[in-house]
């Protein structure tokens, strides 16, 4: 903090504002880096990084104007460019008490005296007949050296917190470079990657990346400072991959078919080729004497929670317990559901655990597990509280692995001292991906739908038609679910709520059963609700988005979503995947409000694809990979410089160099890697605390 007090102008109020932006010294300041750009050359041959509607010009003033309204004050300057236009530049100050003490315009009649030459940067208005433009001004500078870093170059956007503005924002900046310690930025690079790879000096990039003299350099400037951010993480993962690879558990399994032959018996149906491929790796991790820890990626609907259960019964035939530990009550309590009814004729003792598990219960449920009685657990976060104990846990499962972050799948490992860990996802990690940042974990997809499985037509709709398709469906026998994404209305949410839609829902569909489900009922409620839908006592279930994973009723054929447009990519495709699960054709309806360009975006592609890889890598596109590869909690993947797919050659540079460089130095010893090493630690280590590098 004492750096940025060093600043002209930063006290410890306005270090305050900068600790909201994360900033706490000149080194983060100086690695602040802008949002985006704006090309403010006059001329400028880019105006590709501009909205639309802004304007940039340097201008000579003509004359101004002060007119009075009944709410506001405005003050207008006309001025004319060098392609002789004249233009019209407005600024509006809400009429006050203080605006007739004081004159809310003198900076503004200070700066524009005829003839000034000025900077400005607005928005255009609509054309009138008397000037070519009409601008609402944003920022205007005074020609001159001050405006140097503001107007007439790539200027920089930074995101900003109340307090600050980008151009106080740009100036501590510029100071920040000017200090000796940033011109002499230490390079942690090993000089042979830097020299492989044509990377300009740190000190070098920090300065262009902020101030660039042309795109070129800013780009060159970026790629500098990707790289480094992606070769760091990946090299973290890759030493945690190592020492994976060297921790014995001390335990093995024997595949002793007394509960798995009678398992694969009792299902009623074969696994797909791709099931027995996964399940052919997952046991081989399991006889192996290394920690397993194995992702398990495969579309909605491909199987998964089988396979799962199949590596659990492994573990169980050789005296271990197992845990599956997943994002809702509603999904771990469908799980415990399905265990229940697949394991019933094995007499495998299953138990469900989450915050919701009453007092009694609860205690009853922790002994079980102390003593060995309960040899499956499913649950919530509410597994790895410190008071739950296991006798002997050896496997544990991880559902919908990107709704934890990788401090709660940490906190697990810690149950017990050697653990096999699968984690599962239905959003498909692209493999560069999957290599640079699950280095410490192999990858197993399933590439397959059991036979059967009913294409989705997906459309948009309004609710009027939605509602008479729905109809439609329950008068053939079928049924329907309609999904809200509140549960109350809320005053600073613009949506639909399921609590006062589904009484409206009942007027328009009086002679149909509907039932209501969403996250605040009791376990019991929940489960009677869900055993009743697929036993068909229900026509219509009306819910939240807790119906989004683990629901399998075939006899459901419609999945209607209320505005869709406040769902992501990935919510959307697991929610379709709640019907098409029977013989019946099946379809998904959105029925979407104001959207936004992304939100449009999202629609188009869930109505264009059903392929789980592609909307997964659109959805890591659109959203960052933080969420979906879990890390966003913990802020382990919010990256500044770097984008995982604009920047997919210098992705794989840093996944090549970083195996080079492991290869060569696996503990990074040698004294050309000291500097990369120290912040990997500093970066990392207090992060995660999953890495030794001592």
């Amino acid at each position: 903090m004492s750096g940025l007090l060093h600043l002209k102008g930063v006290g410890p109020a306005k270090a305050k504002l900068f600790e909201r932006l994360d900033i706490f010294s000149l080194s983060d300041l100086r690695h602040y880096y802008p949002r985006a750009y704006q090309d403010r050359r006059e001329n400028a041959p880019n105006a590709g990084l501009n909205p639309a509607s802004l304007t940039v010009f340097k201008g000579r003033v003509l004359r101004t104007q002060l007119v009075p309204a009944r709410s506001v004050l405005i003050f207008k300057a006309f001025l004319t460019d060098g392609q002789n236009r004249q233009i019209e530049c407005t600024w509006f100050k809400k009429r006050s008490f203080r605006a007739f003490r004081f004159d809310p315009f003198a900076a503004l009649k200070k700066d524009f005296k005829i003839n000034a030459e000025i900077w400005v940067i607005g928005r255009k208005e609509n054309r009138n007949n008397f000037f070519d433009d009409k601008i609402t001004v944003e920022e205007y500078y005074p020609a001159g050296e001050e405006a140097a870093l503001h107007a007439g170059r790539i200027t920089p956007i930074y995101a900003l917190t109340e307090g600050l503005s980008n151009k106080a924002l740009r100036q501590y900046i510029y100071e920040s470079l000017q200090e000796s310690e940033a011109k002499s930025e230490q390079d942690i690079l090993p000089p042979s990657l830097a020299e492989k790879r044509g990377f300009i000096s740190s000190a070098q990039a920090l300065r262009a990346v902020h101030f660039p003299n042309s795109l070129s350099e800013l780009e060159n400037a970026r790629a500098r400072l990707a790289y480094e951010e992606f070769l760091l993480l990946a090299t973290a993962w890759g030493v945690k991959r190592t020492q994976n690879r060297t921790a014995l558990k001390g335990y093995t399994y024997e595949i002793k078919k007394n509960l798995l032959t009678p398992f694969r018996q009792n299902l009623g149906f074969e696994f797909t080729d791709s099931q027995k491929k996964v399940i052919k790796e997952i046991f081989a991790d399991l006889q192996s004497p290394l920690p397993m820890n194995r992702l398990l990626q495969g579309d909605v609907g491909s199987g998964k929670t089988i396979v799962a259960l199949s590596a659990m019964l492994l573990a169980a035939e050789n005296g271990g317990q197992s845990t599956l530990m997943a994002p809702t009550e509603i999904l771990a309590e469908q799980h415990y559901l399905t265990f229940q009814k697949t394991l019933k004729k094995l007499k495998v003792p299953v138990a469900v655990l989450t915050s919701s598990t009453k007092a009694p219960e609860r205690k009853k449920i922790l002994a079980a597990l102390a003593d060995g009685s309960v040899t499956i657990v499913v649950g919530t976060h509410a597994l790895i509280q410190d008071d739950v104990k296991f006798k002997n846990l050896r496997l544990a499962v991880i559902d919908e692995q990107h709704r934890f972050g990788v401090k709660q799948r940490g906190k697990l490992k810690e149950k017990t001292a050697r653990l096999d860990l699968l984690t599962m996802t239905a959003t498909p990690i692209p493999r560069t991906l999957a290599l640079a940042f699950y280095g410490d974990l192999s990858v197993s997809t399933l590439t397959q739908l059991p036979p059967g499985r009913q294409p989705i037509f997906t459309q948009t709709a309004d609710e009027y038609r939605a509602n008479h398709i729905v109809a439609e469906e329950v008068q053939k026998g079928r049924q329907a679910y309609i999904v809200y994404p509140l549960i109350e209305e809320s005053e600073n949410i613009s949506a639909k709520a399921v609590s006062e839609e589904f009484e409206k829902l009942k007027q328009v569909f009086p002679h149909f059963k509907l039932a209501m489900l969403h996250g605040q009922m009791s376990r019991t409620e929940k489960e009677s609700v869900m055993k009743d839908f697929a036993a068909h006592k229900t026509d219509i279930l009306v819910a939240t988005p807790v119906i989004e994973v683990g629901i399998d009723v075939p006899n459901a054929t419609v999945m209607v979503i209320q505005n869709a447009e406040r769902f992501g990519l990935a919510s959307l495709h697991q929610l379709r995947g709640r019907v098409g699960r029977g013989e019946h054709a099946s379809q998904c309806v959105l029925v979407a409000g104001h959207q936004g360009s992304v939100a449009k975006e999202r629609l188009r592609i869930i109505c264009q694809t059903c392929d789980g890889f592609k909307i997964g890598e659109r959805d890591m596109q659109l959203r960052g990979p933080g969420e979906i590869l879990g890390t966003r909690q913990s802020g382990d993947l919010e990256f500044k410089a770097g984008d995982f797919f604009k920047d997919r050659n210098i992705l794989q540079w840093a996944i090549e160099d970083r195996d080079e460089l492991l290869k060569e130095d696996p503990l990074l010893q040698k004294p050309e890697h000291a500097a990369f090493k120290e912040r990997l630690l500093e970066l990392y280590q207090k992060n995660w605390k999953l890495i030794d590098l001592s």
